[in-house]
C-alpha cells in the first residue's frame, strides 16, 4: 500500500468505491453497471456477475489490521488521533438489574458516526482488483463483473478474482456470507454459464439480482423493477390516503408537500436506468 500524504479525503477512496465520496452516489454506481451490461448486449458477449455480501461487515473491522493501514495510508497526525480514537473501547450488556463484565472490542468501527463508514472505506480499499474484471462498490455492497464472447472464459476470469478475494478476506477478518450472494449472467444470447464458487461453496444462481435499490435481471428488461416498485408505491399510497386523499383536511399545498417527499422518490429512484 502506497503512503499517500495528501490532504484530501477524498484521495483516500479507490475509483471503484462510490460510497462517501463527492459527486458519487448509488445512482451513479447502477448507471455504471448497466453501461457495462448494455455494451455486453451491443457485442453480443455474456455479462457475468457476482454480488457478494459480507457478514456483520462494519461489525468485523479487525482493529490492529484498520490501525496498520491508517499508518500506511494516512499523514501521520491522523494515525495518532485515529488510534486513541479505536483503542480501549469496551462494550458490555445491561439486563434489568445485571451487567456483564466490560470486554474489550478488538474489532467493529463506531457506527452512528462520520467516521465509521469512512474507516470502514478505508480498511477495504485494498480489495484486489484484476485487468479482466470490473469491481463496484457502495461501502459493503460488492459487485464483481466480466464480459467476453465464450461464457467459460468469462467464468474462469470471475473464478480467479473470487479466489483472490477469498484470500484476502481471510488475511484481514473478514467473512463473505455465501448464502446472501448472489450470481447472474446478463446475455441476450443462449446457453448457460458454469458454476461459481467462493470458500468451497457454490453461490447461488439466479435470474433477478437487487443492487442499490434497483432490481436487474439477466436481459434488463427491469420487469421486476417496475412490479416491485408499483407495489411498494401502492402501499405507501394506502398508508397515506388519509393524509392526501379528497377527504382529507390538510391543504393542497401540504398534499404536494406529503407526495413529493414520501411519494415521488420511490418511482422516480433510477428512473434514468429503468425509465
Amino acid at each position: 500500500m502506497k503512503t499517500n500524504q495528501g490532504i484530501d479525503p477524498q484521495t483516500w477512496i479507490p475509483s471503484h468505491q462510490f460510497g462517501f465520496r463527492k459527486g458519487h452516489s448509488t445512482i451513479h454506481q447502477c448507471h455504471r453497471l448497466t453501461d457495462i451490461i448494455l455494451k455486453a448486449f451491443e457485442d453480443r458477449k455474456y455479462c457475468r456477475a457476482v454480488f457478494l455480501g459480507v457478514s456483520q461487515a462494519f461489525d468485523k473491522v479487525w482493529h490492529p489490521g484498520l490501525l496498520l493501514k491508517i499508518q500506511q495510508t494516512l499523514p501521520q497526525q491522523y494515525f495518532t488521533l485515529l488510534q486513541s480514537y479505536l483503542q480501549h473501547r469496551y462494550v458490555e450488556v445491561s439486563y434489568n438489574n445485571a451487567t456483564t463484565p466490560p470486554v474489550l472490542m478488538r474489532s467493529v468501527v463506531p457506527q452512528g458516526s462520520i467516521l465509521g463508514p469512512f474507516l470502514y472505506t478505508l480498511y477495504t480499499a485494498d480489495i484486489p482488483l484484476t485487468t479482466k474484471t470490473i469491481l463496484s462498490m457502495y461501502a459493503d455492497d460488492t459487485a464483481i463483473m466480466t464480459t467476453h464472447s465464450n461464457p467459460t472464459i468469462a467464468s474462469t476470469n470471475l473464478q480467479a478474482h473470487l479466489r483472490k478475494i477469498e484470500q484476502w478476506t481471510r488475511k484481514w477478518r473478514l467473512k463473505i456470507n455465501e448464502t446472501k450472494s448472489a450470481h447472474i449472467t446478463f446475455t441476450l444470447r443462449k446457453g448457460t454459464c458454469p458454476p461459481l464458487y467462493i470458500n468451497q461453496s457454490t453461490i447461488p444462481q439466479t435470474d433477478t439480482v437487487k443492487y442499490l435499490g434497483l432490481h436487474f435481471d439477466k436481459r434488463l428488461t427491469w420487469r421486476e423493477h417496475v412490479t416491485k416498485t408499483r407495489k411498494h408505491l401502492d402501499l405507501k399510497t394506502r398508508e397515506l390516503i388519509w393524509l392526501i386523499g379528497k377527504h382529507s383536511p390538510l391543504s393542497l399545498t401540504n398534499k404536494l408537500l406529503i407526495y413529493k417527499k414520501v411519494l415521488k422518490p420511490i418511482w422516480t429512484y433510477g428512473l434514468a436506468q429503468w425509465g
